[in-house]
């Protein structure tokens, strides 16, 4: 029987654990792949206090992950097949195994959203990437496509401009919604092609990916471009299929909470991208996560006396 059971290991879930320990708390956290969750995939933070230079996201996601150990957070690297979380006692199952906590901590994140384009899932690693760090070097000196306009398009531009050859930006506007900075670094790049008021229409290509064909919204026009990859930015969806149905969700799928980030579940707590909330960033996912074990330790305080 643990006190707490975090469900990630991204930014959130890591500060809930390491809260959690700190305040004395039995915490087993699981995660089905690897900690850091999306920061660890980001090419350069340089908005997370305390780092006045700026720091790799697989770096940053290595040091969170090494102070919550500090604390002797227990890291369990299973994927979560089921959840039962009426009741006093919690119950969590990955494959042949059951885990018991008085309280449980969802943080389970988000993921990149896809185009929904013939082709996609099936060109996935062949020319279709969502991560440009993790990818960007295959690329070196060939011709890449960045499809969004919010801050992860411009920063995925911007790290693609170092390898490759030529960088297409295609955004459905004819501005970014990028903040300021990253847009200004953006139109001022002499390797990055804005195509702007266009969407892609499909992939182009036999075994590998060898270029897109983009439709202008307001003129209707179609252009072909040839390239090697594209690296798909639109957004993130939460990763709540494992709680569907269980717990109160908005119709995007984001798990609604309270400030103190309970859940409709009494002993159950949502913190991080999973969350319905107005800005998705490691802050507040950070915050959120103090704010999950802070309140998981009153609950249990209230309602085991302990």
């Amino acid at each position: 029987m643990k006190d707490i059971i975090i469900v990630g290991g991204g930014l959130a879930g890591l500060t809930a654990g390491m809260y959690s320990k700190r305040a004395g708390l039995d915490t087993l956290l699981f995660e089905k792949m690897f900690t850091g969750g999306q920061a660890s995939t980001t090419n350069m933070i340089e908005n997370y206090p305390g780092f006045d230079d700026p720091i790799s996201g697989p770096d940053f996601a290595m040091k969170i992950e090494n102070h919550a150990r500090k604390f002797g957070l227990e890291i369990q690297y299973d994927e979560i097949i089921s959840l039962e979380l009426e009741g006093d006692i919690k119950k969590v199952f990955i494959e042949n195994k059951e885990y018991q906590a008085k309280a449980v901590i969802l943080a389970m994140g988000a993921e990149p959203k896809k185009l929904g384009l013939d082709r996609e899932d099936e060109f996935r690693g062949r020319g279709v990437s969502y991560c440009a760090t993790c990818d960007g070097a295959f690329y070196r000196d060939k011709d890449v496509a960045v499809i969004g306009g919010g801050d992860t398009a411009a920063e995925d531009a911007m790290f693609l401009a170092q390898y490759a050859n030529k960088v297409y930006l295609v955004h459905r506007r004819d501005t970014l919604r990028a903040t300021r900075i990253l847009a200004d670094r953006v139109v001022a790049s002499k390797k990055i092609e804005k195509v702007w008021d266009s969407t892609v229409e499909a992939i182009l290509g036999e075994d590998h990916v060898t270029g897109i064909r983009v439709v202008n919204v307001k003129t209707g026009e179609k252009r072909v471009i040839n390239l090697d990859g594209i690296f798909i930015a639109i957004g993130v969806r939460p990763n709540s299929e494992l709680i569907k149905g269980i717990i109160t969700m908005s119709e995007a799928g984001y798990v609604l909470t309270n400030d103190s980030m309970e859940t409709n579940i009494p002993g159950v707590f949502a913190a991080g991208d999973l969350r319905q909330k107005p800005l998705l960033q490691l802050i507040t996912a950070a915050a959120d996560g103090a704010i999950a074990a802070y309140s998981a330790q009153k609950y249990i305080i209230e309602a085991f006396g302990e």
